[in-house]
């Protein structure tokens, strides 16, 4: 499937406040996002807790060690929410 992607303000806010390191790891792992989001490499899966906190399936992906990016799908657009740690988790 093709999708369409869109990223709020919080995302955008969260990723400049990334170390370079960080920032250029989310850069790889972006362009794997972008040809497909659930991309194995990515190790994309469902957070079960805020899922049910927002009433819609909200999924993270793996950019390296504790550094998450979580985003849902709104038909056809993915929309991405934040990029940090896995503290994320927890709302």
């Amino acid at each position: 499937m093709k999708y369409r992607y869109r990223a709020v303000e919080r995302f955008w806010t969260s990723f400049y406040r990334l170390n370079p390191e960080q920032k250029e790891s989310a850069r790889k792992a972006c362009k794997i996002f972008k040809e497909d989001p659930f991309d194995p490499r990515l190790r994309t899966h469902k957070i079960q807790r805020l899922s049910a906190e927002c009433g819609r399936t909200i999924y993270a992906v793996e950019i390296e060690g504790d550094l998450r990016s979580t985003f849902y799908l709104d038909g056809e657009t993915v929309v991405s929410l934040i990029v940090s740690t896995h503290g994320i988790y927890n709302g």
